[in-house]
């Protein structure tokens, strides 16, 4: 029988403080643009009551982090840690390739393609279009598949075990942070499951049944108790 005190593993998802461009609807993949003076407030916020012992992601229950390599995602986990270490960066995590769609909205992405005879029976969608001089949803998803396959060998075994870290947190983006959950769960990025996660924001994923083989999307959670 399993200890009864054995936790069921969780994946924290987190999305990097606000930037100028996150700010303006400016798609961002590869630009390294830094957080705002107020992206690194929210972190800071975020920090005191979600991370800590004791709290939601308590430190001596995290087994791995991993973190994109795009300075604001690698400042978010600085911040957020408190720590300049403890954490490996993977390209697994980068935001979305945006190629030929960097620094500009979705209003002008639209314009930008229909200039050009495209999507003249649907509007774009990033989901199932990609990204024209980017990537496209089966590379953004192969990658994704290949961080999720490492964290399932991690966090099988460690399945129906107490006392040891078995949590895993990863720093990311906007797109990705969605793309990741979908994935996840075992769709194609084209499913319709609408998500959304605000700069700052904590998301949760785990297992049903403390089973490795039924990834989940952990809808609520009970917090810990204060200490």
């Amino acid at each position: 029988m399993p200890d009864k005190d054995a936790q069921t593993p969780r994946v924290f998802l987190i999305r990097h403080g606000e930037t100028e461009w996150s700010k303006s609807g400016q798609y961002t993949g590869k630009a390294d643009i830094p957080l705002t003076p107020h992206g690194e407030d929210q972190i800071k916020a975020s920090g005191r009551i979600v991370y800590g012992n004791g709290k939601l992601i308590d430190p001596a229950k995290v087994a791995k982090v991993w973190v994109s390599p795009r300075k604001r995602a690698i400042t978010t986990y600085q911040l957020l840690a408190g720590t300049r270490e403890g954490y490996e960066v993977t390209e697994c995590l980068a935001e979305w390739d945006y190629g030929d769609y960097e620094g500009i909205k979705t209003h002008e992405i639209q314009a930008k393609r229909h200039d050009r005879g495209l999507d003249k029976d649907r509007k774009w969608d990033i989901w199932r279009d990609g990204c024209e001089g980017g990537e496209s949803p089966t590379q953004v998803a192969a990658r994704i598949d290949e961080l999720i396959s490492q964290i399932r060998d991690l966090q099988g075994p460690l399945m129906k075990t107490s006392g040891q870290p078995k949590d895993v947190v990863l720093v990311a983006h906007g797109h990705l942070t969605r793309a990741f959950a979908k994935r996840w769960l075992g769709y194609d990025l084209s499913f319709p499951l609408s998500l959304m996660m605000e700069p700052g924001g904590v998301g949760i994923l785990s297992y049903q049944h403390s089973s490795i083989d039924e990834p989940a999307l952990l809808l609520g959670i009970g917090f810990p108790m204060q200490q």
